[in-house]
């Protein structure tokens, strides 16, 4: 039985829908609101985004088919249907393995890749610890979720295992997330730490998510006559590989920032790297410009359209508000049409899409949702942390499962 059928059944069984002469209203399954579901011989419809996106069958109709069929028995009676769970294999000998010795192997992994940082030399006064001991210490702060008084203990453990020289002072860890300095060379950690799944990875996917910080913006309302208040966050637009999750590129901006403009960037960072072949992506990604990148890149675009585009995609170029070249009108149209004509094979490359919402969810569940830092560079520098950690665990894994072993910089092979 399809998932969405599942669903469906689970949305019938609860209850909550309604008809309206020919129209019937479904709640949604998450409780935020509800949709009108047409359910014709000849054109069934519904206003869900599922429906809107693929054209196909949703669960919202599967909903109303099993309402209908199961309100016609003749002896008025229900019948209760057996649904079958939908599982996925685990190798679990290779997950136990994985987990039971992952601080030790990402401790081994971060510092191979820490070894590669410059550390500036002090003429004067008195000398501070080496950058890489520091971000070191940093980013294993964040791995372990504790404050950085509490992440003391670690510190000693690590001076032990000869990963540092000496334990910093737990403000000096707090003190080099706050160094702009600091935020490029995450990122070069961040896409080096990606390297040794290059020949694993040739699917990716792009998406965006936000994580709340501690600071909240006030202001007085005049309309209502009171003060609001509502809670600061940044946001996270990264690249990933959807076998493994591991980010390949990564940039953290404001809330405010639009998510479609970072794709020609992160995807440029990505084939530094690897040779991708796939890019799939929400329809908010979908622009001239993001389609040039990918097929520049020799990769094919897993976008879907929006209900109200067309196969010439329009005349006027919204960034630049110039005339959109011949070039790209004819990529533009080529993929309406296969997106139109060919929907079964486009979607059944598109799903690997939620593997980016799979990855964030990884990440927030792991090293959590929300930052500890109050300015915005530490914000951001702890939002990269995060996902360095999440990469090294991916490699941790890959080692167990895939058996590969971690180069970085073409230099060193960390088993």
């Amino acid at each position: 039985m399809e998932t969405r059928e599942q669903r469906g059944i689970a949305l019938a069984k609860s209850k909550g829908i309604k008809q309206k002469g020919a129209l019937w209203i479904v709640p949604s399954q998450s409780g935020s609101g509800t949709y009108v579901v047409e359910p014709g011989t000849q054109r069934p419809n519904c206003t869900c985004p599922d429906f809107e996106e693929r054209g196909l069958k949703c669960k919202h109709l599967y909903a109303i088919e099993y309402t209908v069929r199961h309100s016609v028995k003749p002896n008025g009676e229900t019948t209760v249907e057996q649904t079958v769970r939908v599982t996925y294999r685990q190798n679990w000998a290779a997950y136990n393995a994985a987990q039971t010795v992952e601080k030790e192997r990402v401790a081994n992994l971060l510092h191979a890749l820490c070894s590669a940082i410059d550390n500036p030399v002090h003429k004067n006064g008195r000398p501070s610890l080496p950058l890489s001991d520091k971000l070191f210490c940093a980013v294993m702060k964040v791995y372990g979720g504790a404050s950085g008084r509490r992440s003391m203990v670690d510190m000693e453990q690590y001076v032990e295992g000869g990963y540092i020289d000496k334990a910093p002072h737990f403000n000096s860890i707090l003190n080099v997330l706050e160094n702009p300095e600091v935020t490029p060379i995450l990122k070069a950690l961040i896409e080096e730490s990606a390297r040794p799944l290059r020949t694993v990875e040739t699917d990716f996917a792009a998406d965006s998510s936000g994580f709340s910080t501690c600071v909240y913006e006030r202001w007085f309302d005049h309309k209502y006559g009171k003060q609001k208040m509502q809670s600061q966050w940044v946001k996270a637009h990264i690249f990933i590989g959807t076998k493994t999750n591991v980010a390949t590129g990564v940039e953290v901006t404001g809330w405010r920032s639009a998510d479609s403009p970072h794709l020609p960037a992160l995807l440029k960072t990505t084939t530094k790297r690897f040779d991708v072949k796939t890019v799939a992506a929400d329809k908010g990604y979908i622009s001239h410009s993001n389609l040039d990148a990918i097929a520049c890149a020799g990769a094919f675009p897993l976008i879907p359209f929006k209900s109200h585009h067309n196969p010439g995609g329009g005349y006027w170029s919204k960034r630049s508000n110039s005339r959109v070249s011949q070039g790209s009108r004819e990529l533009w149209r080529k993929m309406y049409e296969f997106f139109v004509h060919n929907r079964e094979e486009f979607l059944a490359h598109y799903h690997q899409r939620s593997n980016v919402e799979t990855t964030f969810h990884m990440i927030k569940a792991k090293f959590g949702a929300r930052v500890r830092a109050k300015t915005h560079t530490a914000q951001v520098n702890e939002v990269l942390a995060k996902i360095l950690c999440h990469n090294l665990c991916c490699l941790v894994s890959a080692f167990f499962e895939l058996g590969i072993d971690a180069k970085f910089w073409n230099i060193e092979s960390v088993a």
